[in-house]
């Protein structure tokens, strides 16, 4: 629902409804129970029951119009015959209404990025925004971590529903936000809850395994991913991309067939933003890159080889949305770790370093332990888990990952959710197990789990806490527990220690 006093045609949302009824609107949304006089409800078909069943609960709350499918106006029909309700039908109604809902709300902020990809999006989109804010402009985030920087917002998820995000986007341009960067999840691109943003640029991080439970294949993984190149970036935008992944060149020829500009970002000779080296330390990197034959080098107070990746990534999305490169590169020395992203959390007396990091995917969690190696010179121990309700596929995979790569690996308890703890850790563990080499053992407690892998560390090693990073809760059954991974991490280091 908008929060604001105003009123429109149907017209003015670029709706035309049955037999040219007209209605006057004060306000749009999803959800029957929120409609009042003068409501456009949106009826959209939903994967247990389509919205048009619930009707007779909008007109008993007094709307005026509902947009609908086809399908959701037969549903409907039987309800709004002999009434005024103005009855819209829409080819795609979830594209309609993330329109409509852009023209009800008004501006966004001028210049506006996206980036999709399995991994990676909210450091990029953070990254932006801290490129942006160095550079003396307003800007934020949005996505995972809710809106974050010059104006901040909660968001229940990462993508929100078009209603719900041209709200949010909208209260930021009206609170002086000029700049935002968009995380575009594949269930948001799927929903088209991104189709009324216009993006100056759009990013692709990488494309492996995840969300299954909802695309059901990866060719549909991947179709929804594309969806911000081939319909909500404009043919007059730029397409960022990182060609070092295998679908790059993929993602890199579709745009360049729509007509986008494409900046390739990686290690890849083609690539305009080119990765030529890396040097780590315990604290940090040197990182040295080639921007249109021009070579620089820079420092990054960044833990992990593939923060490098996701940086020339933002300063790429930075450039393509219209900033000067120089200015650009001049504030990558000042970025920092996004919260629960290979974030050191605590450091143990004898120096050894306990992380956590939000990866809950094989390649994620292969990823991070291969980039926190060469910042290591002792062992590196690992806890993972998986989340229940989701992907039953990957979770051997996180195990094996963990253990090719881990020195010692604690198979733990994520979120569960209405799964049982057990079942899930038994299919980490029989990844994990398989590869002979490595310690494993399972704690099903988390806390307990990350009192005893800190216990462990010895000078020079270092303990990486992997799954849930930003996350302050863990669902167990339908209930939302309080569980902070930093949090609790921070005050077992302080008990070992003997500081509590």
């Amino acid at each position: 629902m908008s929060g604001t006093e105003k009123t429109c045609s149907l017209a003015d949302l670029g709706l035309t409804a049955q037999g040219a009824k007209e209605a006057v609107i004060k306000a749009i949304t999803i959800d029957s129970r929120e409609v009042m006089p003068g409501t456009l409800f949106a009826a959209l078909p939903g994967s247990a029951v389509h919205g048009a069943t619930f009707t007779d609960a909008a007109i008993a709350n007094g709307v005026s119009a509902i947009l609908t499918d086809a399908e959701g106006a037969k549903i409907a029909a039987p309800a709004v015959e002999g009434t005024d309700i103005a009855l819209v039908i829409a080819e795609d109604p979830r594209a309609t209404l993330a329109q409509t809902a852009a023209l009800w709300f008004g501006p966004q902020p001028g210049v506006m990025v996206g980036v999709t990809g399995t991994n990676g999006k909210t450091s990029v989109a953070s990254f932006c925004r801290q490129i942006w804010t160095h550079m003396g402009l307003e800007a934020v985030n949005v996505g995972t971590t809710g809106v974050e920087g010059a104006w901040t917002h909660p968001l229940r998820h990462t993508t929100p529903d078009p209603i719900t995000l041209q709200r949010v986007l909208a209260d930021a341009a009206q609170n002086g936000v000029t700049h935002a960067a968009m995380e575009a999840s594949s269930h948001g691109l799927d929903q088209r809850r991104l189709d009324g943003v216009i993006l100056s640029s759009a990013g692709f991080t990488n494309f492996t395994q995840d969300h299954l439970d909802y695309h059901e294949t990866f060719e549909a993984y991947f179709d929804a991913k594309m969806g911000l190149f081939t319909r909500v970036l404009q043919p007059e935008g730029t397409a960022v991309v990182n060609l070092d992944d295998p679908k790059g060149a993929e993602v890199a020829a579709t745009a360049e067939a729509r007509g986008q500009e494409v900046i390739g970002v990686g290690r890849a000779k083609g690539a305009r933003l080119r990765l030529l080296a890396q040097r780590f330390d315990s604290t940090g990197q040197e990182v040295r890159f080639d921007w249109q034959g021009s070579v620089h080098m820079v420092r990054l107070n960044l833990i992990g080889g593939f923060q490098a990746e996701n940086v020339l990534l933002a300063a790429g999305l930075v450039i393509g949305a219209g900033a000067d490169a120089e200015e650009v590169f001049a504030t990558l020395p000042h970025l920092t770790t996004v919260r629960g992203r290979m974030q050191l959390a605590a450091t143990r007396d004898n120096g050894a370093a306990v992380f956590i990091d939000y990866a809950h995917t094989p390649d994620a969690v292969e990823t991070v332990l291969e980039a926190i190696r060469p910042h290591v010179m002792g062992r590196i121990i690992a806890i993972v888990g998986a989340g229940g309700d989701r992907d039953k596929t990957k979770r051997p995979l996180m195990g094996g990952a963990a253990a090719r790569l881990a020195d010692v690996v604690i198979v733990t308890d994520d979120n569960p959710r209405t799964e049982d703890p057990a079942t899930i850790r038994a299919a980490v563990m029989e990844g994990a197990t398989a590869e002979k080499s490595t310690d494993v053992f399972e704690i099903g407690d988390r806390a307990e789990a990350i009192l005893r892998g800190a216990d462990m560390l010895q000078p020079g090693d270092a303990l990486l806490v992997a799954g849930k990073g930003h996350e302050t809760g863990q669902i167990v059954g339908t209930d939302v527990l309080h569980f902070d991974d930093a949090e609790v991490a921070s005050q077992a280091v302080l008990a070992l220690d003997g500081k509590i």
